[in-house]
C-alpha cells in the first residue's frame, strides 16, 4: 500500500488550506508527503457544486409559527420538560444547511444557529459522513473517561483537530464538555497556577495545614483569590463561571456567587468614526479601573476574563487598542489573561480567533473555546498551567473524542472551502447593505456595529423582542442579546445569495409594521 493511501485509510491526510487561509497553521503536523497534499481553492462554483442540492433554494413560510403540530407537540413535550425558553419545536431530520424546518413544515433561514453553535450547516455532508466511520463509533460507544484510560489514536486525534487550529503561542489543550466548562477549569488552571508560584514552585509540597483546611473551605487551603470579569459579559452557568457572569440578573439569582471583581467594559459610541475621541476615553478608563482592582481589590485576581465581543450582555465590542492594553496591564501585575472564544471562536469574525485581530505582542494565557467547534476545553502554552500533581484538573470525561473527531471534521471542511475568508468577505457585504438599510430607516437599525468582523454583526431595535417575533413570519430565525440588541450569528456557510435573502427580510420587516 503507498504511503498516500495508508495515510488516507488511516485518516490522518490533512487537506492543505490555500495559502492565503486565515486557519493558524500552529501545531500543524508537518510529516505528510507532498504528494499526498490537495489544494483546494473556495469560490462560488465550488460553493454552489457543492450545496446546490442540498439545501431550500429560500424560506417558506406556510402556518403561524408555531403552528398546529408544533402547538400539540410543546404541550405533550412540556408534560416532562420545561419548555418556557423555547424558540422553536424543530425538525431536525429536513432541516438542511442554511435553513431550520419546524414540526410544520415552515423552513427558516437561520441566522441565529443554535447560538452560533452550527458552524458548516445542518445535515452536512462531510459530518455526515465522518459521524459514519469506525473512529466515530468506537468513540461512542466506548465513550473513555480520557483522564485514565485515553484511547490509543488520542493524541493524533488532538494533533490533528483540536491542536491543528490552536492559537498562534498555545499548544496544550484541556478538554472539556460545554463552554461553561471550560471556563470553569480555565480559572481552577489560574488558580493553582497563581498558588503554586506563591508557594515557590511546582516542587514544594502541599503543608498539613494546607490539606486540613481545604476540607473545611478554609484558608489557606482554600485560596482567598478571584478572577476578574467584566460588567455586561457572560461566561457560563456553572458555579464558578456564574460568578465571572455579568449580562442578566435572570442568570444569577438566588444562586450563591464568590466575591469577585467586576471593571466596566468600554461601551462604545456609534458611528465609531464619529465618536472616536469619546471612545478611546471610555477605553482608558476601563483599563485603569481594571489596573486598580488588581492592584487594590480584597480578594486578589489571578486572571482576568474578557470575551472579544461580549455576546449575550448585547454585543458590546471594544477596540484592538483595548486588548492590547490589558494583555500589557495583566504580564505587568503578573495576573493571567484568560480568552473566552466561545461564541466568538472558529471562524465567525473573519479569523479563525477572534483574538487575532488585535495583533497582540504576547498571546492570551489561556483561550477557551466550544459552541461552532461542537467539542470544549481551553488551549494553553505555559508548561506551568499543568497542576504539579495527577487529579487536580480532572474528571470523569474530560471532554468526547466523538465531538473531538466532529471538530476535525469541521475543520478539515473549513479548509476545503476556505469558510473564515468566505465569513470574512460575506460580512463585508452584509454589513456595507446593513449600513444602507440604517440610512434609509435609522430608527430601526441602530448602533450598527460589528464592521471588519466577518458576519459577527449586531444593531439595537427599540421593540427588539417584536422585531424577532416578525422576522419569523418573513422566514427568518434571528436572535437577540442584551435588552435592545439584534445579533447575527450565520453560518460559516452563509453566501450573499442568503445574505441578501435575509436583507430583504429585514426591510419588510420595518415596511410592513
Amino acid at each position: 500500500m503507498s504511503a498516500c493511501r495508508a495515510l488516507k485509510r488511516s485518516n490522518t491526510l490533512l487537506r492543505a488550506a490555500p495559502a492565503s487561509s486565515s486557519l493558524p497553521r500552529i501545531g500543524r503536523p508537518s510529516v505528510v508527503p507532498r504528494e499526498c497534499r490537495r489544494r483546494f481553492a473556495a469560490s462560488a462554483r465550488t460553493m454552489s457544486s457543492l450545496y446546490s442540492n442540498w439545501e431550500p433554494e429560500g424560506p417558506s413560510v406556510k402556518t403561524e409559527i408555531p403552528g398546529p403540530k408544533a402547538k400539540a407537540a410543546i404541550a405533550e413535550l412540556n408534560e416532562v420538560f420545561d419548555t418556557r425558553s423555547l424558540n422553536m419545536l424543530t425538525d431536525y431530520s429536513k432541516s438542511a444547511g442554511n435553513y431550520i424546518v419546524d414540526a410544520d413544515g415552515n423552513t427558516l433561514l437561520d441566522v441565529y444557529a443554535q447560538i452560533a453553535s452550527i458552524p458548516i450547516g445542518y445535515n452536512n455532508p462531510a459530518l455526515d459522513k465522518a459521524a459514519r466511520s469506525e473512529e466515530m463509533i468506537n468513540g461512542l460507544i466506548n465513550r473513555p473517561a480520557l483522564g485514565n484510560f485515553p484511547p490509543t489514536y488520542w493524541a493524533e486525534v488532538l494533533r490533528t483537530g483540536i491542536l491543528r487550529v490552536a492559537p498562534k503561542g498555545l499548544n496544550q489543550v484541556f478538554t472539556a464538555m460545554a463552554g461553561s466548562d471550560a471556563n470553569e477549569t480555565a480559572y481552577k488552571a489560574a488558580f493553582m497556577w497563581r498558588r503554586q508560584k506563591e508557594r515557590g514552585g511546582p516542587q514544594v509540597e502541599f503543608t498539613e495545614e494546607e490539606m486540613a483546611s481545604a476540607m473545611d473551605n478554609k484558608s489557606p487551603g482554600s485560596s482567598q483569590l478571584s478572577i476578574l470579569s467584566f460588567k455586561t459579559g457572560f461566561h457560563g452557568r456553572l458555579f464558578g463561571s456564574l460568578s465571572t457572569t455579568r449580562s442578566k440578573p435572570i442568570h444569577k439569582l438566588d444562586i450563591p456567587a464568590f466575591d469577585w471583581p467586576q471593571a466596566t467594559f468600554p461601551q462604545l459610541k456609534y458611528p465609531l468614526e464619529k465618536h472616536a475621541d469619546e471612545n478611546a476615553a471610555a477605553e482608558k478608563a476601563a483599563l485603569d479601573e481594571v489596573e486598580h482592582l488588581i492592584l487594590n481589590y480584597h480578594v486578589p485576581p489571578a486572571a482576568v476574563v474578557v470575551e472579544p465581543i461580549q455576546s449575550e450582555g448585547g454585543d458590546n465590542h471594544a477596540s484592538p487598542a483595548f486588548f492590547r492594553g490589558l494583555r500589557e496591564i495583566t504580564r505587568k501585575h503578573g495576573v493571567l489573561l484568560i480568552v473566552d472564544e466561545v461564541q466568538t471562536g472558529v471562524g465567525a469574525t473573519g479569523r479563525f480567533w477572534a483574538h487575532e485581530h488585535w495583533d497582540l505582542p504576547y498571546p492570551p494565557d489561556m483561550v477557551t473555546f466550544s459552541k461552532k467547534a461542537q467539542t470544549a476545553g481551553y488551549y494553553f502554552g505555559n508548561p506551568e498551567l499543568r497542576p504539579n500533581k495527577p487529579y487536580r484538573q480532572f474528571n470523569t470525561w474530560m471532554g468526547d473524542p466523538a465531538r473531538a473527531l466532529l471538530f476535525r471534521a469541521i475543520i478539515d471542511e473549513m479548509e476545503r472551502l476556505d469558510l473564515v475568508r468566505n465569513t470574512a468577505k460575506v460580512g463585508d457585504y452584509l454589513f456595507a447593505k446593513l449600513m444602507a438599510l440604517a440610512r434609509k430607516y435609522p430608527g430601526w437599525f441602530q448602533n450598527l456595529r460589528g464592521k471588519g468582523m466577518g458576519t459577527f454583526i449586531a444593531f439595537d431595535n427599540p421593540r427588539r423582542d417584536e422585531f424577532l417575533a416578525k422576522a419569523k413570519k418573513f422566514g427568518i430565525n434571528i436572535g437577540g442579546s442584551g435588552q435592545f440588541a439584534v445579533r447575527l450569528r450565520p453560518m460559516l456557510i452563509f453566501e450573499e445569495k442568503h445574505a441578501d435573502i435575509l436583507l430583504e427580510a429585514l426591510e419588510k420587516i420595518v415596511t410592513t409594521w
